[in-house]
């Protein structure tokens, strides 16, 4: 016979989970000793280190109960719904991490105002995926939903999503500078390097993407991040200045 705590010991679960599974009828003791202690064989052992590993496994106290309890159990059914329920579980999780990473990149855009990101990740959560994604394909040519794929997005973890919501970010706190500031020009060179490293000779699809993105209806049609309007404003007249002085050098 093995005393409850000597069990504890080998199997690394708790004396309080073991006197739990006795209430419950989950795993009774075989016997007790005359202080109340409860006494374990190694028969007890084996079947803990089932329920240990079906509660691993994911399934409930109750359910293992029962699956152990019953010789005509049937285990395959059972392990294909628990297979089915974890993969939903998992389709769930990666929702979550999604919107996580949203309201995080939402944050690094808005700077102090939280808030802010926080209303536009819900306001860009309810939007129908479905329909975004049609509207998608009618904007864009086969070609182009292929490059498509290589636009930054809020939900990516990529460096290169997470520099371009740096940028973004950086350029929000420049506002007042204005578009020809250093500070603000200095992140428009950056953004055009990035342009050019991923999308250089796709001027039709990126005027095309940047005439969306200067509208918030197709923007919100689209599901891009709702940038603020003054920010585009400001990228946009940054970057003509931009283009001006690196096809018109001024001379030394």
């Amino acid at each position: 016979m093995i005393h409850i705590n000597k069990v504890g010991e080998l199997t690394g679960v708790t004396v309080r989970t073991l006197r739990h599974y006795d209430k419950i009828g989950l795993l009774k003791p075989t016997s007790k000793t005359e202080g109340g202690h409860r006494l374990y064989t190694n028969k007890e052992i084996q079947k803990l280190q089932q329920i240990q590993f079906l509660k691993k496994i994911g399934f409930r106290l109750n359910e293992i109960k029962n699956m152990l309890a019953s010789s005509e159990w049937d285990w395959s059914d059972s392990l294909k719904s628990q297979l089915s329920f974890v993969l939903k579980e998992q389709e769930n999780l990666k929702k979550i991490e999604q919107s996580l990473r949203e309201l995080i990149h939402g944050i690094a855009i808005e700077g102090e105002e939280n808030w802010i990101a926080i209303q536009k990740i819900m306001q860009l959560s309810s939007k129908d995926k479905e329909i975004q994604q049609d509207y998608r394909e009618s904007v864009f040519k086969e070609r182009e939903i292929k490059l498509w794929k290589k636009v930054p997005n809020m939900t990516s973890d990529s460096s290169d999503s997470l520099e371009w919501i740096a940028l973004i970010g950086q350029l929000k706190r420049y506002i007042k500078d204005g578009p020809k500031a250093t500070k603000v020009q200095n992140i428009i060179r950056r953004m055009d390097e990035k342009r050019l490293e991923e999308f250089d000779g796709e001027n039709e699809f990126l005027d095309k993407l940047w005439e969306i993105r200067m509208s918030q209806e197709q923007s919100e049609k689209l599901g891009l991040y709702p940038i603020d309007q003054d920010v585009l404003e400001l990228m946009n007249q940054a970057y003509v200045f931009f283009m001006a002085e690196k096809n018109n050098p001024q001379p030394e």
